[in-house]
């Protein structure tokens, strides 16, 4: 190492330990799944008799689940389903799983049928038709697990960063954003020429771009990122793939592309060189008939299941101060067209009026208005705003084709008279009575990053996506994070 970079490295840990026991752990969890499928199955073909077929004792599905389940294990492992970077995130280890299981069924299929063995079709269907889903679920709730652990600072993907200092704090905010993923940034190689001991975003630099071999080799690193401006050619990145062949590192390159979902990034590899493509974005699907019809159904069904407490919060409202039950406010709808927005009433009746004064006193300059202990709620609104209560008259706005269920936080007015250029693609599509800003932190995110999100969504949608925001609503607004 240079005598520059040594002045830069610090003292970096070992890495996560317990990184190395997930294969095992999705092994163990895969096996108790298998096994409580054969016996379930071999129970079930009892129990309801499916099918008439020759009589079958224990010892005979004792011998079949035996094969069954290690014939299915052991293709899950050959289609890769016990690698250790598939944990955490992504859709592959789903996959692979899936996969692996159809292959078996198919195998066993076959097999049966050219061995002339008379296995019961109860049996067959119960044990890959419960099987196949529990995998799944269980591989589901491993990941969860994992990811909380991340969260909370544990099984850590120990990262250094190499690149120019700007792209290598573009690449560490995302990184940071998305905790759950479990990379720990522990220092970044920046260019030689640049002699800071520190990016702007505070990231110890701990070597040149030059070093990455030996930074990587010699501090336990587990991910390389290569973002914009660590390499001076194609050739470099093989060398170095070659010189890290026998360690355990991943090598990931960071492209000078953020925001875009998965499903609209495609590789192919034309003549070795590995093109990226993106689709364009989605916001004509956004409003498209499917969701339309997403909304009504999703809308009525819900005002139905909550009638209920929409008459519980109205006599709340209206038995504290006897003012209005609801509250219209003008918002900024799909292409710039203004509205009113319903909901149940949760401040004072004059708090139009003292809007302006709150707002001085606070130094609040932009975007949607909210403290945290703001004076004019009132005893019941506190309740309402808690859980979310007072947006769900919005469900009326969504019918008359105002709102969808799930999209970008409706404006106000003034707000649209300050965006930027770009911002006004958030109007592309209905505003949301839900959305990614409700399930990431809600009134606690920056105006920064509710408008990043907000992007997000117009440009990536996907039906997939607001079935999960949905989802994940009900876990925030139980949790009233950002709620106030």
């Amino acid at each position: 190492m240079t005598l520059l970079s040594a002045t830069r490295t610090r003292v970096i840990g070992p890495p996560s330990r317990a990184l190395r026991y997930l294969p095992a752990s999705a092994l163990v969890l895969d096996l108790v799944v298998v096994t409580v499928s054969a016996l379930f199955a071999a129970w079930g073909r009892r129990r309801f008799d499916f099918f008439e077929t020759p009589a079958d004792d224990a010892t005979a599905f004792a011998a079949v689940g035996a094969v069954v389940g290690v014939a299915w294990l052991a293709l899950i492992a050959l289609r890769g389903g016990y690698r250790d970077d598939l944990f955490g995130a992504g859709t592959e280890e789903y996959k692979r799983v899936v996969n692996a299981s159809l292959l078996t069924a198919a195998l066993l299929g076959v097999g049966c049928y050219l061995a002339k063995y008379p296995l019961s079709r109860g049996y067959y269907l119960l044990i890959f038709g419960v099987g196949v889903p529990a995998l799944i679920v269980g591989r589901l709730v491993l990941r969860r697990a994992v990811q909380h652990a991340r969260k909370q600072g544990k099984l850590q993907f120990r990262v250094v960063l190499s690149g120019l200092p700007s792209h290598v704090d573009e690449v560490a905010t995302a990184l940071a954003r998305e905790s759950w993923l479990g990379y720990s940034v522990v220092g970044a190689l920046t260019p030689a020429d640049d002699h800071r001991e520190h990016t702007d975003r505070g990231i110890q630099v701990i070597g040149d771009c030059e070093e990455v071999t030996s930074v990587v080799k010699d501090r336990d690193v587990d991910v390389i990122f290569f973002a914009s401006g660590a390499l001076t050619s194609s050739t470099e990145l093989r060398r170095i793939a070659w010189d890290l062949e026998q360690h355990d590192v991943q090598v990931v390159v960071a492209p000078r592309v953020t925001d875009v979902s998965g499903e609209r990034v495609r590789i192919r590899p034309v003549g070795g060189l590995p093109l990226m493509h993106i689709d364009a974005p989605r916001s004509l699907d956004a409003i498209s008939l499917g969701k339309r019809l997403f909304d009504v159904v999703g809308a009525t069904l819900l005002l139905v299941l909550f009638s209920p407490l929409f008459l519980l919060a109205a006599l709340h409202i209206k038995l504290a101060d006897g003012g209005p039950v609801l509250f219209r406010q003008t918002r900024t709808g799909r292409d710039g067209e203004e509205f009113a927005c319903l909901k149940f009433r949760s401040m004072v009746p004059d708090a139009e009026e003292r809007l302006d004064e709150l707002r001085a006193a606070v130094g609040h300059e932009r975007g949607l208005f909210k403290l945290k202990d703001d004076p004019r709620i009132t005893r019941p609104g506190r309740w309402l705003r808690r859980y979310s209560i007072d947006e769900l008259p919005q469900l009326v706005n969504v019918l008359r084709g105002e709102m969808s269920l799930v999209g970008p936080r409706p404006p106000l007015p003034s707000e649209v008279a300050e965006y930027a250029s770009d911002v006004h693609r958030r109007l592309r599509v209905r505003p949301g009575m839900t959305g990614l800003w409700q399930v990431s932190g809600r009134s606690d995110l920056s105006w920064k990053e509710a408008v990043r999100l907000d992007l997000y969504y117009v440009d990536n949608w996907s039906l997939l996506q607001d079935l999960n925001i949905l989802a994940k609503t009900v876990g925030a607004v139980l949790r009233s994070r950002g709620a106030y």
